[in-house]
């Protein structure tokens, strides 16, 4: 599943782009400040982050600048008030991929992001396999013996990470940290009901098990 990351420290428009964003079928994970933004990032992959520069603990150029010199490589979006040419040849010295002045329309925002993470998704497989399921992560399609399947944005992203670890066992965990984001109750039954749903749509022979006290494995038994 794709995952982006919003850094703003305006609540509202926080809440705006991170509405806009899933409703577009991204995974979305929120920061208001550099700290907490850092925190999420070092623990989970994003396909593009949306950072705003003026941050309550500092300007997000230099944080990401120090970032690109440890080798970090997500696509970075800069929102700002800024817009003159100085400011915004700072942002692409220090790292930054794409800059947006507010105002702005969030429909050029949406493309915006998905522009970098198509650029991101580059650095994954193009297609993956198992048995005779195959996955096109560039078009997201998936197919059964040939069969073209309909699946749900959820659906979709924990098949992928169960084809990404196939004939291995999958905490319900894992699943739930890189499919969902941070509004997930970890104690909650959306995988399985996902998974359920995916069960019935590959039909048979069954390809996704239950490993007892776990999770689940793809694969045959």
């Amino acid at each position: 599943m794709t995952r982006v990351m919003v850094v703003e420290d305006d609540e509202n428009l926080r809440l705006a782009l991170v509405t806009q964003l899933r409703a577009a079928g991204y995974v979305v994970d929120e920061a208001g400040d550099i700290a907490t933004a850092d925190r999420l990032l070092r623990g989970t992959h994003h396909d593009c982050v949306v950072l705003d520069r003026m941050l309550p603990d500092g300007d997000a150029i230099e944080y990401v600048h120090m970032r690109r010199q440890l080798g970090w490589r997500a696509p970075v979006l800069f929102l700002t008030a800024r817009d003159a040419l100085a400011d915004r040849v700072a942002g692409f010295e220090h790292g930054g991929d794409d800059y947006l002045v507010k105002p702005f329309v969030m429909a050029e925002l949406t493309e915006r992001v998905a522009n970098l993470c198509h650029r991101s998704a580059f650095d994954r497989p193009s297609v993956l396999h198992h048995e005779d399921l195959v996955m096109d992560c560039a078009r997201r399609e998936v197919r059964r013996a040939g069969v073209l399947l309909t699946l749900t944005n959820k659906e979709y992203a924990v098949l992928e990470y169960l084809l990404t670890r196939a004939g291995l066992p999958v905490q319900r965990a894992d699943l739930i940290e890189h499919c969902w984001d941070a509004q997930a109750d970890p104690m909650s039954n959306v995988v399985d009901v996902v998974v359920k749903r995916l069960r019935r749509k590959l039909k048979e022979p069954e390809l996704i098990h239950a490993v007892r006290g776990l999770g689940y494995r793809l694969g045959t038994r």
